[in-house]
């Protein structure tokens, strides 16, 4: 991890703009340290010819997504829609050449680019709001003492410095699809808490919105490049980046066979409607949205484990639904053991090319036995690399582990999410599907290379845990993330940079193997003043709404880069960028207003 402090910085205070998602060059957080030896990088000049877009080999079917059907209706819990009280809280193959005329210190490969030639100047640029009505302002709820607690267990990443390009030019880190950290949140606030610090993941938050990014030419995804001014800053070099991946959507009908696992904890701690019951219920909505061809087997643990239900084909749903209804809880909670069952009982219905995962539903207390993701992994380890990966459903609150459900899916090649009611239980279960459980591409890397002329510093806002060295990025033996089909992932940066600069700002370059591949592809992109709109409201409505989200997780984790940022201008931006029929985005705005509540 990339040093993490930051000092405090000022901005300037205008009506409606309070300070700054990042501060001034001069008083910004330390800055982050370099890698290995300096050395020269040949000097090349170039034509205005530069190759964009390298061809990618990853394979697969480029239909657009028929419209996900829910299957048959699902049983609803005793509160429809709403949280049940809750309780206590490369080494690279060859040269390539390098974009930028400058020096580097960091890298341990050094390679040359080709500088590209001036373009049009870009016009000065000046901060214009789109002010829209916002919903009216929420009640504050009745507190329930057990949504909150000591025994809850979450992980305090940092936050990214601010980086001075000459020293340092690239950013590379591992994509994240999770979106736990934005639910967790939402249940807190709107039971009139709020959320830990170190519970708010800024690109949890970001990517459990949807995007309208085009659908790739060609390949298992596509990148989308826009950059504006800042609307968290009234000095005119600073900027808001954002690079947004988009993955190939799949026709239902075209959706690779799945064997499922259900590891459900039933343990005492899991004895509530909310945690228990309510995971009964998400996996009914899962188990009505497979399709013929699909198998499903079901494990449990708490003091022990037990098979409730081996591997059995969807045509036999009411069996499987059978064996869901039976589910009951007591005892203590040996999830490694639990593991260790699950995996075993997933690999009597292994097929290779088929999608084989493990579902973990639990509230993450492990008590007996091995308790930490490193420890419970170890016993896995041999399954995961056959290609039987490990999606986390988390429930419940007081004792929520929220940091070993995140790094069990991380290190399992899955997704995390958190299901706080059954509402989004039939998101992530239903509309979501095929995204959260076909795999698209694994090992998905991104490297932003900033040019120093035009960008002096920069910052990422979130993936604070999934930094990859540098020299990395072609190392495909170094793990990353997974994308599903159709998911997108958005990454935003905050920029200092020369508003008048003519030729290429940045090059992106995004890395991903195939689902069952042992060897990456690349291609690469180039973010150019055409790309940079000259005010926040000429920007795409996704665009602002994106940084919208980012400067309201900054504002919960307490970021030293948002200490004048202020709830009134969050909800603005995000309001101008929502329309009244964007459900998840006008809760997003309500949340906004609630936190304004509870302060700071």
């Amino acid at each position: 991890m990339k040093s993490s402090h930051a000092k405090s910085l000022s901005a300037i205070a205008l009506t409606c703009i309070f300070g700054a998602i990042v501060g001034c060059a001069s008083d910004a957080a330390p800055e982050k340290p370099s890698e290995g030896s300096s050395g020269a990088i040949a000097q090349d000049r170039v034509t205005d010819q530069i190759i964009v877009q390298e061809k990618v080999t990853i394979s697969g079917d480029a239909d657009d997504a028929a419209p996900m059907e829910l299957a048959e209706a699902e049983e609803e819990v005793a509160a429809k829609d709403a949280p049940a009280p809750a309780v206590a809280v490369a080494e690279a193959p060859a040269r390539e050449r390098r974009l930028f005329n400058r020096r580097g210190k960091k890298k341990e490969a050094k390679v040359a680019m080709k500088r590209p030639v001036a373009t049009k100047p870009m016009p000065k640029k000046e901060y214009d709001s789109s002010v829209s009505v916002t919903p009216p302002m929420p009640e504050p709820d009745v507190v329930d003492p057990s949504e909150s607690g000591p025994n809850e267990g979450y992980t305090d990443h940092g936050v990214n410095p601010m980086t001075e390009t000459a020293k340092d030019r690239f950013s590379t880190f591992s994509i994240d699809v999770d979106t736990g950290s934005y639910t967790i949140a939402r249940r807190k606030l709107t039971s009139g808490i709020k959320p830990p610090a170190a519970s708010v993941r800024v690109e949890e938050f970001v990517n459990y919105f949807s995007y309208n990014y085009p659908e790739p030419d060609a390949g298992a995804f596509g990148v989308n490049l826009e950059a504006a001014p800042s609307p968290f800053s009234a000095e005119k070099d600073r900027f808001i980046v954002r690079v947004g991946v988009q993955g190939r959507h799949i026709p239902a009908s075209k959706r690779k066979p799945v064997h499922l696992t259900f590891l459900v904890d039933v343990s005492g701690s899991m004895n509530r409607p909310d945690k228990l019951g309510l995971a009964k219920e998400s996996l009914k909505v899962l188990t009505n949205n497979l399709k013929p061809g699909d198998t499903v087997a079901l494990a449990t643990y708490a003091g022990s484990t037990g098979v409730k239900l081996e591997p059995t084909s969807v045509e036999e749903k009411g069996r499987i639904l059978s064996a869901i209804d039976g589910l009951t809880s007591g005892g203590g909670t040996a999830m490694n053991s639990g593991m260790e069952a699950a995996y075993k009982l997933a690999m009597n219905s292994h097929k290779t090319g088929h999608v084989n995962r493990v579902i973990v539903l639990s509230d993450g207390d492990a008590n007996i036995g091995p308790s930490s993701h490193e420890e419970i992994l170890k016993s896995i380890r041999s399954y995961v690399d056959e290609g039987v990966t490990m999606s986390t459903i988390g429930f419940g609150m007081g004792n929520y582990k929220d940091s070993l459900m995140e790094q069990l899916a991380n290190k399992g090649n899955g997704n995390y999410y958190y299901i706080d009611t059954i509402k989004e239980a039939r998101k992530v279960f239903g509309e979501q599907l095929d995204g959260t459980l076909e795999v698209i591409a694994k090992d998905v890397k991104l490297q932003v290379e900033f040019n120093p002329e035009a960008v002096s510093k920069y910052r990422l806002i979130g993936y604070e845990n999934r930094d990859i060295a540098d020299k990395d990025f072609r190392n495909d033996k170094v793990d990353a993330g997974e994308i599903g089909a159709g998911h997108s992932v958005t990454a935003l940066y905050e920029v200092v940079m020369d508003p008048n600069f003519d030729g290429s700002l940045a090059y992106v370059r995004i890395r991903a193997k195939k689902p069952d591949g042992y060897k990456a592809d690349e291609q690469i992109f180039m973010l150019t003043p055409s790309d940079v709109a000259t005010k926040l409201a000429d920007a795409s409505k996704d665009f602002q709404f994106a940084t919208a989200v980012a400067g309201f997780a900054e504002i919960l984790r307490g970021s030293p880069y948002a200490k004048d940022l202020s709830f009134d201008l969050v909800s603005e931006v995000a309001s101008a960028a929502a329309s009244s029929n964007q459900k998840d985005r006008q809760e997003f705005i309500a949340l906004v207003r609630k936190a304004k509540m509870l302060g700071r």
